[in-house]
């Protein structure tokens, strides 16, 4: 069972190294709910995607989200936007993916360019911001004020997202759903 569209829908989780969260205010906050986004994502049926800036020099991904999602594709990259990662594009397009939910780190640099480009894929693009971290918080407030103003990406909490993509407390993922809300349901700090 998973919930309806779910196979139009892919969960890309960018860079989520050690590199990059040790630099970031409440990082284990953000890896749990990425650990959340991804676990739900798996109970859902969505697939789950994670790329990697220069992992050669900069490292992997944190073992804890890759733990998550083994058979999860890894897209190495130079790019700040995802979609420079070599064979990422052709996989969205042969899956049917059509709307990209949008987790990881940097909000005002890799996140914000993927959006960019998702859109000009004409992809429907939903940015999970409690998945999302930044060095400098006024930076990714920024970046998140102007992309509600000037972008169509929609940028909510992971729990509104998948409750609604959910629909219904009838459905029957709902109880392995609250489950894994009750599991990550700490705050920062």
């Amino acid at each position: 069972m998973s919930v309806p569209l779910a196979k139009q829908i892919a969960l890309i989780m960018v860079d989520m190294q050690p590199v990059f969260l040790n630099s970031i205010q409440d990082s284990e906050y953000i890896t749990d709910r990425c650990r959340f986004a991804i676990e739900t994502a798996k109970l859902f049926g969505i697939e789950v995607i994670f790329t990697e800036q220069s992992p050669e020099k900069l490292g992997k991904t944190d073992s804890t989200l890759l733990d998550a999602a083994p058979h999860a594709a890894v897209f190495s990259k130079t790019t700040f936007s995802v979609f420079g990662a070599v064979g990422l594009t052709e996989k969205l397009e042969n899956a049917g993916i059509q709307h990209l939910l949008l987790a990881g780190i940097e909000t005002p640099i890799c996140i914000y360019n993927t959006a960019i480009h998702a859109q000009a894929h004409e992809m429907e693009t939903t940015l999970l911001q409690d998945c999302m971290g930044a060095r400098s918080k006024s930076d990714e407030q920024s970046v998140i004020q102007f992309l509600r103003q000037k972008s169509d990406c929609h940028i909510l909490p992971s729990e509104t997202i998948f409750y609604s993509l959910l629909n219904d407390a009838k459905n029957p993922l709902f109880r392995d759903f609250t489950k894994l809300v009750k599991k990550h349901g700490t705050q920062p700090g």
